[in-house]
């Protein structure tokens, strides 16, 4: 299993309850995946450098996490599809 660090910006327009949502269905699709997350931080809701969907801000949530790199593939994957994730990077530390 390698390090990863996941860094996921969240629609800002969300009530608080629905970003918790989101926060714990990209925590519960790692874990499913065999991956075991490490750290969790919530950043907050910041300003976006250039809109991103038409959003001006941004909350951030930013994952440690251990995984196979063939599962990787597989999270990046869902999170592009979701409505309320602008935008995700993985990188390996």
């Amino acid at each position: 299993m390698n390090n990863y660090e996941g860094l996921f910006i969240i629609k800002p327009d969300l009530k608080e309850e629905d970003i918790k949502n989101v926060t714990k269905a990209i925590s519960e699709a790692i874990t499913k995946t065999g991956g075991a997350i490490k750290k969790e931080e919530a950043w907050g809701k910041k300003q976006l450098a250039y809109p991103v969907k038409k959003s001006k801000e941004g909350y951030y949530y930013k994952l440690d996490f251990d995984i196979e790199p063939a599962n990787i593939a597989k999270i990046e994957a869902a999170y592009k599809l979701n409505a309320d994730v602008l935008r995700t990077m993985i990188t390996r530390k």
